[in-house]
């Protein structure tokens, strides 16, 4: 019987593996439609993108060993090995990075969320119990060092946005541009046009979540990778089959020997060839790391190799054909079922970008370093999974304006090329801090990676910054704005985080409040939302103080966001005493797939229930007269009525305040008061709700 119940919980142990391998294999599938887009689609514009000027057999060489050894260091070795495993709490990007060393070491500029995130960690790093580095000790201790860090996570987030406002311009406008090869007729506007319906179209499916559109999405880049792979195969056969030997260096060190410092500037368009694999970092969220290592792997990497194989042997039989280099190395015969399926392949890429953009901007709203927009999880079951639709409106007009202000593909590669290999140097910088502080990598390692990744990204920056009048301006502007918006919004929370912890109401001063005599216990229950769970906001003060009231029952609510879907239900509502008759501390905690918004009674009634449970569960001490007497108040004030009041501080600017404070602290108050609120109404009515104004200092 012992036998027969092991071959039976082997066998189930089995199915379970042979489950878990194909749900990758399908994971890996609906990746396929999201993720890799502007990887998969560099070819329509990296040839393109080049002003080769009397191009030969050896520089045609020389570009493809660059393209081949770009991807192969930057995309599987950087990349798929060693940047999908620095996640924190499965997502991916440079501000994922910062989190994540945010966790580990106190580095983080904002103390109170930090400790929040700290605290109810569950990564798959855990909290290290070593003594910290050296590194993250000189960190720690140097806000000009963590200034600067917070920095570099900033300028990271903001050119992988630039990146999503420029991957779908430049990969639909490419492929649609195949239309003016066989109607030369076609002008350049009415290529405008059609991009821009496109992409408008594109915008307006995000609303229904990644999985749905991945599904929707997947049979066009298997498509996608199948066939282009094909024609390369075809092509270098054809035309030149010994193009594999320029996988070989020499054909690099050749290429420049020859070109000089013409050579050098041609780099800003061959580092397109690696365009999206940032966005592949910061898609993690949406899906897993392995997932997209299989999807990477074995089909895109080998797809691009013999893509880009069969584009560069056809250029050598055609050497001036480079400005369109990827239609015309299709044969004709399937011309265009190739622009039908390069076409929905580039919408894929546009896919994303925006899904990444998605992510960074979330990450950035959890971490109180961007306004608060409203982010929805589009998912039950995977927190990375978000849409924002104030995110998605802003995109699509930046999107669409570039396309029209532009048109010029050539422009938008140069500015894109600036934003690629940025995110990427930072990203590099970045790891390197997660190998030392966090992974405890050997010096050697460390300091094999961070030379070797510097140096070739370094190569890359420094021949994108020559086109920064040719485009390359753009995604500096874009990407200044956003830093002011997040410094801006960053500077306000940390001087109002300070007012409040310099202010707070402790609860000995709460007691004294209440003792004077021309302050009146209402009747009634009331629930008052703090930010602050070491002590009581100063809106508390301020409201004793002008109301000379307080309800007979006051919560003193904070709503805490946790890193997972759903909260168990006895952990949900925390409820303790504060030593003050009718007085008490709730922390609601939510996940991300927990619905905060039930109606209002439903609310008032489960934290009430939670509050007589604790009152009984903790009465030891206690008569029982006492108890009950405790309780009667509370079943008083709860038929008596609940409201809901929330504070609304603004910062008093003087004219004792410095130049710099108005500016910044202005800026802060018109965010402020223009992005959403970082209470959610969870269904109370109207009538109910209280908001209490007050000016901080500044």
């Amino acid at each position: 019987m012992d036998i027969e119940e092991g071959n039976s919980n082997l066998h189930i142990a089995e199915e379970k593996v042979r489950s878990s391998r194909w749900r990758d294999i399908i994971l890996a599938y609906k990746t396929l439609g999201v993720v890799f887009g502007g990887l998969v689609t560099s070819p329509l514009y990296v040839y393109p993108s080049m002003n080769l000027k009397a191009p030969n057999e050896e520089d045609y060489l020389g570009i493809y060993s660059i393209i081949f050894w770009t991807l192969t260091l930057i995309g599987v070795l950087k990349y798929v090995c060693i940047a999908l495993n620095a996640d924190d709490h499965g997502e991916g990007g440079t501000f994922a990075l910062y989190s994540l060393l945010c966790r580990h070491v106190n580095i983080s500029i904002l103390p109170s969320r930090n400790s929040g995130l700290k605290k109810h960690s569950h990564a798959n790093h855990s909290l290290s119990t070593e003594k910290p580095s050296r590194l993250g000790k000189f960190i720690e201790q140097s806000i000009t060092a963590r200034r600067l860090l917070l920095f570099i996570a900033m300028l990271g987030m903001c050119m992988l946005i630039g990146d999503g406002i420029l991957t779908p311009a430049i990969s639909v406008l490419s492929a649609m541009d195949g239309l003016r090869g066989p109607f030369p007729s076609v002008g350049k506007s009415v290529v405008e046009a059609l991009s821009a319906a496109v992409l408008i179209s594109l915008f307006l499916l995000q609303k229904f979540g990644t999985s749905r559109v991945s599904f929707l999405f997947s049979p066009i880049m298997v498509s996608w990778t199948l066939a282009t792979p094909m024609i390369g195969v075809y092509s270098f056969l054809q035309y030149y089959p010994g193009i594999f030997r320029a996988l070989s260096p020499y054909y690099i060190i050749k290429f420049f020997l020859r070109n000089g410092r013409e050579g050098w500037k041609l780099l800003g368009g061959t580092v397109l060839c690696i365009t999206g694999a940032e966005a592949m970092f910061a898609d993690l969220g949406h899906f897993n790391k392995r997932s997209i290592q299989m999807a990477f792997l074995f089909t895109i990497y080998p797809s691009l190799v013999l893509t880009y194989a069969g584009q560069t042997a056809y250029l050598i039989r055609h050497l001036d054909d480079f400005a369109d280099g990827f239609y015309k190395f299709v044969p004709t015969p399937v011309y265009w079922p190739m622009f039908i399926i390069a076409t929905t392949a580039a919408i894929v890429a546009s896919q994303s970008l925006i899904s990444a953009t998605f992510s960074v901007i979330k990450q950035s709203v959890v971490l109180d370093y961007f306004p608060r927009v409203k982010v929805v999880h589009t998912s039950q079951h995977k927190e990375g999974e978000v849409y924002s639709p104030e995110t998605n409106f802003i995109l699509m007009v930046l999107c669409v304006s570039v396309i029209l202000a532009f048109g010029d593909g050539k422009d938008i590669g140069n500015a894109f090329g600036v934003v690629v290999i940025l995110v990427m140097l930072i990203t590099t910088i970045l790891i390197t801090l997660v190998m030392i502080i966090i992974w405890r990598t050997p010096p050697i390692l460390v300091a094999l990676y961070f030379i070797s990744f510097f140096i070739l990204e370094g190569f890359y920056v420094s021949a994108v910054l020559t086109k920064i009048l040719e485009g390359g301006w753009l995604p500096f502007a874009i990407s200044i704005i956003l830093a002011f918006i997040m410094f801006g919004w960053y500077y306000g929370r940390q001087r109002k985080i300070e007012y409040e912890m310099t202010n707070k109401i402790t609860l000995e001063c709460l007691g004294n409040l209440l003792s004077r005599s021309e302050v009146q216990r209402v009747p009634g229950l009331c629930f008052f939302y703090s930010n602050i769970q070491d002590g009581l906001t100063p809106i508390l003060g301020h409201y004793v103080n002008n109301m000379r009231s307080l309800h007979k029952v006051t919560i003193f609510t904070t709503l805490q966001y946790l890193l997972v879907a759903k909260v168990p239900p006895h952990q949900r509502i925390i409820i303790r005493k504060l030593g003050l008759v009718g007085v008490y501390g709730c922390i609601i905690q939510y996940g991300y797939a927990d619905s905060l918004n039930p109606e209002g009674d439903d609310f008032v009634s489960q934290v009430t229930e939670n509050l007589r449970a604790h009152i009984e569960n903790n009465s030891e001490g206690f008569s029982v007269d006492c108890v009950e007497e405790e309780i009667k108040m509370l079943d008083e004030a709860e038929s008596v009525g609940a409201v809901h009041v929330r504070g609304k501080t603004r910062f008093h600017i003087g004219r004792e305040n410095g130049w710099f404070d108005k500016i910044l602290l202005g800026f802060y108050e018109f965010l402020h008061s223009n992005c959403r609120s970082a209470l959610p109404t969870m269904g109370i009515p109207l009538q109910q709700r209280m908001e209490i104004g007050m000016l901080y200092e500044a």
